[in-house]
Parts: structure tokens; C-alpha cells; sequence
């Protein structure tokens, strides 16, 4: 069940929004509505400046938050922001966003492994939502000190994707398209919590990366479709929530399902070819599955056809 909502309430102005661009688009009407407030979880992942910045955004009308030119520093914030009607408003983003289609004609101003701070203050953004857990701090907050208004992403939970998307909408006066987005999202991950609720338990070995082998754990991502679904991970106590894994743990642990996540759904060369080792029930019954990573790994709409697909393959094998 969602927290209760957090009122706003007056800062101290450390923080100002870059003048709107004269080329920025015109605003798209949207039907009156009575938005939501702004998620309690939401703010309390958001630094005291970026709780500044959202109130300021929240006091504009939504035909100007409607045309807030935005860098989004993420694959998975590209997406959920195309998702609710509010690409265009993209004017730079990061490596490996391209989704949907029209995202690959993004300009792009870093990857992961850091940013490239110069070329976004030359695109004197009105707002950069960056990732909290994927992308360099030291660069974000380069970012901050040049008086550039940050707001972060940082999805921990399933559900964390309808807040995520709420808040999107109540950044660029989306709300309408925003809530019935959220809402469609939840009504569809309850419903497969509630279709997979107390199956058996079925041993899954998710093999993230080859070289160095690598599984999930803890509360990573992955991890937590794998236990919507009813998937037993042998190594989900294992310290990190991404950690390294010995090749014989794997084989001793028969896992009765094995998940390769690849690039696009593709078969990847790197990937472990278990079918060296007939006697692990996941080959000897073919329950080897080559999943879309981008589907898999991306916090958006689209990894709930990564959990049902999952939990299909899962079941598959806990008939056998």
C-alpha cells in the first residue's frame, strides 16, 4: 500500500530554474485533473536542493512545465518519460537509450561511466532527472554547483515504477497520462503477485554476467521478479546484491531453471554454454532461457513482460 502522501512546504530558495529556451516546444492541453501529491517515497529519496527545485516546478502552470527542455540522464528515464507523453521534451540523454525508436535520435552526453558536465550546461537544461544509483556523483553534483536543477531517480521496489511515473507527470504537467500509466502498471504487477502467490519453489540460477560470472541477491532488481514469481535463488543471502560466483556452486545447486539475460533477447557468445553439464535439470529439460535484458534490467512498463514471461518459464519447469 502507498505511503501517504507529503504535503510540500516552504524552503529556503538554494536553487533557481534556468530561464525557459525561446525554441522550446509548444505545450500540449491536457484535460483538467486533480493530481496526485507528490509520493512520500519519492521526496524521501531527493536531496534538500532537489526538494527545492520540485516545489518550484509544482508553483508553474502545466502548460509551462509542459515545455521544460530535460536532460534524463538514464535509459530507463528516457522510456518512462516517452511513456507519458513527454519525449519530446528530451533534449539529452546517456549510452544505450533507445527506447522507443525515436529515442535514438537523443543527443547524448555520457554513459555510465560519466558525463560529459560541459555539453549539458551548453544546453542549458530547465531540469536533468539523473539516476542516483547510476551515474557519478561527483558529476551530478558538478552539475548542482552550476546552478543546474537536479532531480534524481532512484526506483528500489517493483512498485517504485508507478511513483516514479506519477512524479514524471507532475514534473512536465503530464499528470492525467501520468496516473493512468502508474495505475495500469500497478493493477498489472498485483495481478501477477496475486496469480503466483505461494507456488512452489523453484531452484533459479540468473546468471547476470559470464566473465566474471555474476548472479543477484539481496534486493537487486532481478532478484525480486525471481521471488514474485516463485523462483528460488540458491545465492539470494549472498552479501551483495550483484556478487561473483564460483562456476561449481552453480552446478552443485541443480537449478531447475537458468536465465540469461543478453542485449535485445540475443544469443551472446560470452554467456556460459551449460550444456556442458547434461545432469543439471535446467538442461536436461531445456528450461534454459535467453531473456531481453533491456526488458529484464530497465525500471519501466515493459519489465512486466519480463516478469510474465519469467514466471511462464518458471512454471514450465515446475510441471515437469
Amino acid at each position: 500500500m502507498p505511503l501517504p502522501a507529503l504535503k510540500l512546504t516552504s524552503c529556503v530558495v538554494g536553487l533557481w530554474l534556468l530561464a525557459a529556451n525561446a525554441t522550446a516546444l509548444t505545450a500540449t492541453s491536457e484535460p483538467a485533473a486533480v493530481p496526485r501529491s507528490i509520493d512520500e517515497m519519492v521526496l524521501a529519496h531527493q536531496p534538500a536542493p532537489s526538494v527545492v527545485v520540485i516545489e518550484r516546478l509544482l508553483a508553474m502552470p502545466a502548460e509551462q512545465r509542459q515545455q521544460l527542455r530535460i536532460v534524463a540522464l538514464a535509459p530507463h528515464i528516457v522510456e518512462l518519460l516517452y511513456s507519458i507523453g513527454a519525449g519530446d521534451q528530451i533534449i539529452g540523454t546517456t549510452d544505450y537509450s533507445d527506447y522507443p525508436e525515436a529515442a535514438n535520435q537523443i543527443p547524448r552526453v555520457g554513459s555510465y561511466a560519466g558525463l560529459q558536465v560541459e555539453k549539458i550546461l551548453q544546453m542549458n537544461p530547465d531540469l536533468v532527472i539523473g539516476w542516483k544509483t547510476g551515474n557519478p556523483e561527483a558529476d551530478l553534483q558538478r552539475l548542482v554547483g552550476f546552478a543546474v536543477p537536479v532531480v534524481y531517480s532512484d526506483m528500489v521496489e517493483l512498485e517504485d515504477v508507478a511513483r516514479e511515473l506519477d512524479f514524471y507527470g507532475q514534473l512536465t504537467g503530464r499528470e492525467v497520462a501520468a496516473q493512468e500509466q502508474a495505475d495500469r502498471y500497478s493493477k498489472r504487477l498485483g495481478t501477477l503477485r496475486e496469480q503466483y502467490r505461494d507456488r512452489t519453489p523453484v531452484t533459479v540460477f540468473y546468471e547476470l554476467w559470464s566473465r566474471p560470472l555474476t548472479t543477484v541477491a539481496g534486493n537487486a532488481w532481478p532478484q525480486q521478479q525471481l521471488e514474485l514469481c516463485g523462483g528460488d535463488n540458491p545465492f539470494k543471502d549472498l552479501q551483495r546484491d550483484y556478487p561473483q560466483i564460483g562456476l561449481e556452486r552453480v552446478i552443485e545447486s541443480l537449478p531447475d531453471v537458468i536465465i540469461q539475460p543478453n542485449h535485445n533477447g540475443k544469443p551472446n557468445n560470452d554467456a556460459v554454454d551449460w550444456a556442458q553439464w547434461p545432469a543439471i535439470p535446467a538442461v536436461k529439460n531445456q528450461h534454459v532461457l535467453v531473456q531481453n535484458a533491456d526488458h529484464t534490467h530497465r525500471m519501466t512498463m515493459r519489465a512486466l513482460d519480463a516478469i510474465e514471461e519469467l514466471c511462464q518459464s518458471i512454471d514450465s519447469a515446475r510441471a515437469d
